[in-house]
């Protein structure tokens, strides 16, 4: 059973982040990024480990969005690649 995409104005920290390219799960969504009032989303930053710093992910990045999972079009190396969400999210 495939789920209905969603806004991004729904998605909630503790969401699972995975790949699009074979579902693997790399993280929770830790922040939302964006301005609601514009309906401007910059992306998210998404917890990857207990000793880990967020990364930083680019809306443009996103796949899809469906309740409780955010899809992101990148390999795992993309994702490793990321900067941390403190050093590149927007308005940091």
């Amino acid at each position: 059973m495939t789920r209905d995409p969603v806004s991004w104005f729904v998605v909630e920290p503790g969401w699972e982040v995975v790949l699009g390219t074979d579902g693997e799960l790399v993280g929770l969504v830790k922040e939302v990024l964006g301005d609601q009032n514009a309906d401007i989303f910059d992306g998210l930053s998404v917890d990857s480990g207990l000793i880990s710093k967020a990364k930083y992910v680019p809306a443009e990045r996103v796949q899809m969005i469906v309740e409780g999972r955010v899809v992101l079009e990148m390999s795992k190396e993309e994702f490793d690649a990321l900067p941390d969400s403190d050093d590149a999210a927007p308005g940091a």
